[in-house]
Parts: C-alpha cells; structure tokens; sequence
C-alpha cells in the first residue's frame, strides 16, 4: 500500500475492486436462507453416514422383534400381526427418530457453529427451521426401510399406494411439529446426550404405552384411560385407517390440531431461547 493509502502491487486492483462500494449482493431471503440451512442438514449425513444407524437399525429392529416375538401368541399368525404392528412401528420409528433434531441443534450450539450464525445477516429462524426440514430426510429414510421390509415380510396395505402416500405424509407432518419440543429441550440443557437421555425417557413410555402393539382393550381401565388420551395413540389410528383404506376424519383432523398446537406453543419458545442464550 502507498503512502497515500492507495493498494499497490498486482494484487491492488482485485483487492480494491473487492474493498469498493459497489453494488453488494442482494441480502438472502427467508426462503433461500431456510432451503440452504435444509441442504445443511442433508449434507451432514452425507458426509457421516454412520448417524444413520439407528435410522436404518430402529425400524429393522423393532419390526423384525416384535412380529416374531409377539405374532403367534398375539394373533396367531406373524402374518396377520405385521397387518395389524407395521403402521405402528412406522410411527414408532419416525416418532423416535425425531430426537435427532434435538441433538443436532445442542451439537452445534456447544460447538459454537450457532454463534456464527447468529451473527449472520439472514432470517433468525433459518438455521433452526432449516435444520428441522433437512431432518424430514432422515424420516423418509426411515419410512422407506419400514415399509420395504414390511411389503417384504408380506404386509398388503388395503388402501393401496395412495393410502400409504396419505398416511406418510402425516406421520411427516406430526414428526416435524414434534421435533419443536426436542429444539427447546436441546436450547436448555448442556449436552447433546442429555438431550438424547430426555428424549428417550419421554417417548419410551409415550410409544409403549399405546396401540402401537396391541388392542387397548385388553389393557387395565386405568391404563386404557391413558392409551386413548395418548397423542401417539390417535396417530397410529389415523395411519391404520389411512392404509387400510378406512381413514377417520376425526382422528385425522385430531392429529393436525395436535400438529399445529405443538408447532404454535414450542416453535415461538424455541426462538425465544435461541435469541436470549449467552
């Protein structure tokens, strides 16, 4: 640099060309933000595809166990059993897989990449909306190991492709509401593993204790009243209808208030919490 603080060299001309006050790129809309923090997602396990073990290795695990272990004394058959278990493992699997949101979003704040972003001239909610879309990715993967090992294992959903499309789309729905409650969880406490461990105390108890693997009428009143008020409950209800081509109005709609009411209560906390964490 000169003496009167003009850039010299050969490197002068780009560097000032660079440093000018030029027309500045137009500032990333909300949209383009989002998809870009989405496109994130999707490249982090295309890069470190060993996160997806228990995305592939949950609905393995837990169709093969349970239509095996429970089918003959259940229903008397595996066959008529995995009619009955698929759409609730489905659910189960998803539902289960969401967690992941969680501790994706603690991962990047203990490692200070959201600091980053923060101060990023974008959208506030990108890198949090972003993320949770990206993670419908890992979803699909999930549906799609379930359903194929169920069609290969002999399960025929009545209400054809169309149903199984329709119910899909709203397990994808309720998962993505879902993920909201493990972003706050994920905002408040300080490792990724006890975003993990949290998770799994709620949902363990949450999955088990509904209709995913048998007839609430069986149960004890006391636990049935429970059973029947459970959100999963009205989910996997909602999907068996769907796919059996006797889809419920109301549990439908149940399922989308449901939906909406998670997103309305968890995604404003969420960004509260992300705006005020030091």
């Amino acid at each position: 640099m000169s003496t009167t603080g003009e850039l010299t060299g050969p490197a002068g001309p780009i560097l000032g060309t660079a440093l000018s006050d030029g027309i500045r790129p137009p500032r990333a809309s909300a949209l383009i933000a989002t998809l870009a923090f989405g496109w994130r997602a999707m490249v982090k396990i295309k890069h470190v595809p060993e996160q997806l073990g228990d995305v592939i290795g949950l609905p393995v695990v837990f169709t093969l166990m349970f239509t095996y272990l429970f089918g003959g004394a259940l229903a008397g058959s595996t066959g008529d059993y995995l009619q009955f278990l698929l759409p609730g493992t489905l659910v189960m699997t998803v539902v289960l897989v969401t967690i992941y949101a969680g501790v994706g979003l603690n991962t990047d704040v203990t490692t200070g990449v959201f600091d980053r972003f923060r101060s990023l001239p974008i959208w506030r909610p990108a890198p949090i909306v972003g993320a949770l879309i990206g993670d419908v990715g890992r979803y699909l993967i999930a549906t799609t190991v379930v359903m194929a090992l169920g069609l290969a294992l002999g399960y025929r959903p009545e209400a054809g492709v169309g149903g199984v499309l329709s119910a899909v789309v709203l397990v994808l729905v309720f998962s993505f509401a879902l993920s909201w409650i493990w972003t706050t969880l994920a905002l408040i406490v300080r490792t990724p593993s006890s975003v993990m461990n949290a998770g799994m105390l709620v949902l363990f108890p949450v999955t088990f204790a509904s209709n995913i693997f048998v007839d609430p009428d069986t149960m004890p009143g006391w636990l049935r009243r429970f059973v029947d008020i459970n959100p999963v409950s009205h989910l996997v209800t909602a999907v068996r209808g769907l796919m059996r081509g006797t889809p419920s109005s109301e549990e439908i709609v149940w399922v989308l208030v449901a939906s909406v009411a998670l997103v309305v209560v968890f995604a404003p906390l969420t960004m509260w919490l992300y705006r005020n964490k030091a």
